[in-house]
């Protein structure tokens, strides 16, 4: 199947009686009544348990953290924190980073997007992965900027403690919390294959966790992963909507040089997701989305010479989202 341009979805969303979907957009603009941006984090000192030894080495198979964050301080000294570490003699290294960031990214923000208000977004690697006194610190100083209204908290299942989420709780009363967990897939053979470091019934536990406790989830979920057929990512989809997930991300896999899963393609063990299969599977699983469960990303990509494949990965960001929105006009829906 061909998903071939419509033409301006916003055209033809005049023309056609199409549904518009239920975006993370939306859900803050009627909360706050004006446009509330997020605003990217990546600050020194983080990493993950499954790239230290924790639990694996080497990091997931797809991972080379700074195309996934625009705002990645570079760690020179190569310090890294996780959740035994005693002390973070970087601290004052990564607010100042914090600082830097919040500062140039809102102002380009306000200038170019119109945004009037930002969520921080701590983005790049495990960001509960650190002392609590180190994460206490970075979340509340966050919130001391202007214009700020809340955060998101991009993490692991396996590296979330009861004292961080019970934390979230409390700063929840007066701000707007998110806490976004990595589900991509929930067969415990890809997640394997992937280098995950953890099983599906860890992320299923802590998102029904996080839900009990009264926080607002986001979860990720990754179409193409290796050995993966179309019914196993609509199971995974469907799986995150009934563990309770508030909101969602869908992401196709690429790959990008100097990560194993590049060196899996290379050797011919890999062949990436197509452009019409993908587009396929993310209306499917659009489909079966129920309406409460807002959508914060449909597609991914990268715009450099890093990308190996998917070449339809490098698309410009609007060009993809025409061909979405036409496959999910076809559907009586639009993005």
């Amino acid at each position: 199947m061909r998903w071939q341009l419509l033409g301006d979805p916003k055209i033809l969303l005049k023309r056609t009686a199409v549904k518009q979907l239920y975006t993370y957009g939306q859900y803050l603009k009627n909360k706050f009544h004006t446009k509330v941006s997020k605003l990217p984090l990546g600050l020194s000192g983080f990493t993950c348990p499954n790239i230290d030894g924790t639990v694996a080495k080497g990091g997931c198979t797809f991972c080379l953290n700074d195309s996934f964050s625009p705002n990645l301080a570079k760690n020179a000294d190569k310090t890294f924190l996780n959740l035994e570490s005693k002390s973070n003699p970087i601290l004052d290294k990564q607010l100042r980073e914090l600082e830097m960031q919040i500062l140039t990214t809102r102002k380009m923000m306000r200038e170019e997007w119109k945004s009037k208000k930002f969520l921080v977004y701590f983005q790049a690697f495990t960001n509960t992965y650190a002392p609590f006194e180190t994460i206490k610190a970075l979340y509340d100083s966050a919130l001391t900027y202007d214009d700020v209204i809340g955060l998101s908290i991009g993490t692991r299942s396996d590296s979330v403690t009861d004292e961080v989420l019970d934390y979230l709780v409390e700063l929840s009363q007066e701000k707007e919390i998110w806490i976004e967990y990595g589900i991509q897939s929930i067969y415990d053979e890809t997640l394997d294959r992937i280098n995950r470091g953890h099983d599906a019934l860890n992320v299923e536990k802590a998102i029904k966790k996080a839900k009990e406790k009264g926080l607002s989830v986001c979860g990720h979920l990754i179409f193409g992963l290796p050995g993966e057929d179309q019914e196993m990512m609509l199971n995974s989809a469907k799986a995150a909507y009934e563990w309770g997930i508030d909101s969602v991300k869908y992401h196709p896999l690429y790959v990008v040089k100097h990560t194993l899963l590049a060196n899996e393609y290379m050797m011919g063990g890999f062949e990436p997701i197509s452009k019409e299969d993908y587009i396929d599977t993310l209306v499917k699983a659009i489909a079966l989305k129920p309406d409460h469960i807002s959508i914060q990303r449909v597609t991914a990509g990268i715009d450099d010479d890093t990308l190996l494949a998917p070449a339809w990965c490098g698309l410009p960001k609007n060009k993809m989202l025409q061909y979405i929105n036409s496959a999910l006009i076809r559907e009586g829906l639009i993005y």
